[in-house]
């Protein structure tokens, strides 16, 4: 049926052909982001797990992002030294 009156012609074919692209085009971008979400959920933690992630230098990335103020961070970094 569909190929009554001389078929799709050119115009047919070529939005055939960009559906097809649109589609595993689509289908490529949504493997890589779930890759990629995957990785950074294998991620988080790892910095506590890594050898050279000492109390001291979390401590100080604690610091430093603002999570601790300078009388906490000057206190707790004390405890820490002072337990060796």
């Amino acid at each position: 049926m569909m190929w009554w009156n001389g078929g799709a012609g050119w115009g047919g074919w070529l939005v055939m052909v960009l559906t097809m692209l649109a589609f595993w085009g689509l289908l490529l971008v949504a493997a890589v982001a779930i890759w990629r979400a995957g990785d950074r959920g294998a991620g988080r933690g790892a910095d506590s797990s890594s050898p050279s992630a000492t109390p001291e230098r979390l401590l100080d990335e604690r610091f430093a992002r603002g999570e601790v103020d300078e009388e906490e961070y000057l206190r707790r970094r004390e405890v820490l030294r002072s337990a060796r």
